[in-house]
C-alpha cells in the first residue's frame, strides 16, 4: 500500500498519506488509536479506497497510546497538506476518544465537510498516557487536557479518580462486567462530580456540513448513545445547524466498526476474534453483527454522497 509519511518538524503535523489507486480530490483524516501504518489503520485505509478518497491517517506521535494536549493546529496544518495534493473536499473520521477528537476538530477547521465520530464523548475528555507507570497500563494527565488550541488545553472533564486509583478502578469493573476493558463507572462517577458545563461541552453546532454519529447502548467504556442524544439535542434546537445523522443501536458494543471493514483483515475470523473483547459481543453475536451490517450501508451510502 503506497504511503508516505509525515513528521511534525517538517509538515506541522505527525502522519501517514495514502492515496487511493483509482486517483480522488477528496481526502478523508482517519484516527483509528494510536498509530498511522498498523493493521487497524490500513483496514480502515482499504475500506475508504473503496469509496474513492485519499486517506491521511493522523495520531500522537508517541510510542504509546498517550492522548494529552494534542494540538487542533495540526489538524489546520493537515488540510494544507491536503489542499497541496489537490483534494478539494476534506472529512474526518476517528473512533472512542479519537471521535471525541474529531469532533472537537471540526468545531473548529470549517474546512472538514464530513465528520464520523463512532463512539465519542460530547464533551473534551481530560489528558491521559499509558507509560506504565507503577504497573498501571493507563493513568490520568497531570491537570492535562486530551486538546490543545494556540498553546492552551481546551476546557475538559477531570476523571472522577487519580492515579494508581484510576487503573485500580477500570481493572475491578472490566472484572465484574467480564470485559477486556470497561469504565463506563468512571465516566459516570466522573460527571457526578463535574457536572457537564458549556465549557466543556463540544461545540457540535459550529461543525459544517455534515456529522455521523454512531454509537451502541451496551457500550462499556461510557454512555456514548447518551453523549449523543445531549449533542443531536443541541443541534435541533440551534437555528442553521449542520446536517447530522445518529446511528443508535442496541448492540453493538464500543467496537461500532463496519463489518466490511473488519472482514478486510479478518475475512473467516472475525467473529471468533470479537467475542474475546465485550461480552456483549459473546452475548449477542448476531445482533451486533447485524448493526455492523447497518453501520456498513449507511456509512457507504453517506461518504458516496458526500
Amino acid at each position: 500500500m503506497k504511503h508516505g509519511y509525515l513528521n511534525i518538524a517538517k509538515h506541522g503535523f505527525y502522519g501517514a498519506y495514502y492515496p487511493d489507486p483509482d486517483g480522488s480530490d477528496k481526502a478523508i483524516i482517519l484516527m483509528l488509536g494510536d498509530k498511522i501504518d498498523d493493521t487497524m489503520v490500513k483496514m480502515g485505509v482499504k475500506w475508504l479506497h473503496r469509496l474513492g478518497c485519499n486517506v491521511l491517517a493522523m495520531a500522537p506521535e508517541t510510542n504509546d497510546y498517550a492522548f494529552h494536549n494534542y494540538k487542533i493546529e495540526y489538524f489546520e496544518k493537515a488540510i494544507k497538506f491536503l489542499k497541496w495534493k489537490n483534494n478539494v473536499k476534506y472529512g474526518i473520521c476517528g473512533a472512542s476518544t479519537t471521535g471525541m477528537a474529531a469532533l472537537a476538530a471540526a468545531s473548529l477547521v470549517p474546512e472538514l465537510t464530513l465528520t464520523i465520530a463512532l463512539s465519542p464523548s460530547d464533551f473534551i475528555m481530560e489528558g491521559f498516557y499509558r507509560d506504565g507507570l507503577d504497573g498501571a497500563r493507563e493513568r490520568p494527565g497531570d491537570n492535562e487536557s486530551s486538546l490543545s488550541y494556540h498553546g492552551k488545553g481546551l476546557p475538559y472533564l477531570p476523571f472522577a479518580y487519580r492515579h494508581p486509583e484510576y487503573w485500580q478502578k477500570i481493572q475491578e469493573e472490566s472484572k465484574r462486567r467480564g470485559d477486556m476493558i470497561a469504565s463506563r463507572d468512571l465516566f459516570d462517577r466522573s460527571e457526578e462530580l463535574c457536572p457537564l458545563t458549556e465549557e466543556t461541552r463540544i461545540k457540535v453546532e459550529k461543525i459544517k456540513g455534515k456529522i455521523v454519529f454512531i454509537g451502541a447502548e451496551d457500550d462499556a467504556l461510557w454512555d456514548t448513545c447518551k453523549y449523543i442524544r445531549r449533542m443531536t439535542d443541541k443541534l435541533d434546537s440551534t437555528p442553521d445547524s449542520c446536517e447530522y445523522e445518529a446511528l443508535l443501536y442496541e448492540h453493538g458494543t464500543h467496537f461500532v466498526f463496519p463489518q466490511s471493514m473488519l472482514e478486510i483483515v479478518l475475512p473467516f475470523g472475525s467473529e471468533t476474534l470479537l467475542k474475546f473483547t465485550f461480552k456483549a459481543l459473546k452475548d449477542y453475536p448476531k445482533e451486533c453483527k447485524a448493526t455492523r451490517i447497518d453501520i456498513d450501508n449507511n456509512l457507504k451510502r453517506i461518504i458516496t454522497e458526500w
